[in-house]
């Protein structure tokens, strides 16, 4: 489960019904960009505001598309409720995806020993099915690399942690006690783990802003890492100046950022549109931003 793994984002309609005809659209042009893999049910999925009958409906229509096309998939079985999210395992292992991606429990923080038992009981849940962790800086605590390594031994059917990465002490820290899960840094610090021998992929933002020039640049890493880097740097510029703000400054969601991102991107037709009481980012903004990302990432837009 390597490289540069895109996420499903759900087209809402004006009253917030989920559009499954965009959304089955949304799988074959990523399927057409000839990305890694797809998974769902990320921060970018609206996991959190979904139905169990929305949560199967998206998971089916997801392994009927990619099976045909020989498309590995993830589903994402991310639930605050441990016990939906149990449930979510489950069925998602009926479809055989890859790997399932779960978070902690996260209405109370857990401790490391709560950790490990959530994640043994997601196993057996999952059957056969490997597990990914997604354990981002948002959660209600944050293990660091160290903690994490002893949280994950006592389960080996967790295969690999998606996670925020940080300084080079980080990395050190990662490569230190985390070298046998694999790694899944940011989408837009791909290559600086790649560079670094850390991370194996990444569930990509960038890929939110084009699949097809995310997978480009991901590809790229393994003929020059150091012209990678360098696309990276105006990548992370371009996100600090235009679109991190909208979070620091006006509070809107990471899912309402995705959304914009592909928006920019403009490769399906996806929509700003968040599930209320989210809110999200008028669509008219999104024209001038794409000149902007066109002029600074020619190799993401092109």
């Amino acid at each position: 489960m390597r490289g540069n793994w895109a996420t499903l984002i759900l087209p809402i309609n004006d009253d917030d019904s989920i559009d499954f005809a965009r959304l089955a659209d949304e799988i074959e042009h990523l399927i057409a960009a000839g990305v890694d893999g797809i998974y769902s049910n990320g921060t970018a999925g609206e996991f959190h505001n979904q139905t169990e009958e929305e949560f199967d409906a998206i998971q089916q229509l997801l392994a009927d598309r990619c099976r045909p096309a020989a498309m590995p998939f993830i589903i994402g079985a991310c639930q605050a409720d441990p016990r939906i999210s149990l449930e979510r395992v489950r069925r998602a292992a009926r479809l055989e995806p890859e790997a399932i991606q779960v978070i902690l429990p996260d209405w109370w923080p857990v401790t490391a020993e709560e950790a490990t038992d959530f994640l043994g009981m997601a196993a057996e849940a999952a059957g056969s099915i490997p597990l990914v962790l997604y354990h981002p800086p948002h959660a209600k605590r944050v293990f660091a690399p160290v903690e994490l390594a002893a949280i994950l031994a006592p389960v080996p059917q967790v295969v690999g942690v998606k996670l925020a990465d940080g300084d080079l002490s980080w990395y050190k820290q990662a490569r230190q006690h985390l070298g046998a899960w694999g790694i899944y840094v940011p989408g837009h610090h791909l290559a600086t783990g790649v560079k670094l021998d850390v991370a194996v992929g990444a569930f990509s933002n960038v890929a939110c802003l084009s699949p097809f020039g995310a997978q480009r640049w991901t590809a790229s890493m393994g003929r020059d890492i150091e012209r990678a880097l360098e696309v990276e740097q105006r990548l992370c510029a371009f996100l600090e100046d235009h679109i991190t703000p909208l979070a620091k400054v006006h509070g809107y969601s990471n899912a309402a950022l995705d959304k914009l991102l592909a928006a920019i991107g403009g490769w399906a037709d996806v929509g700003t549109r968040l599930r209320r009481p989210y809110r999200w980012l008028d669509p008219q903004i999104v024209p001038g931003l794409r000149e902007t990302a066109r002029t600074a990432l020619p190799e993401i837009m092109l």
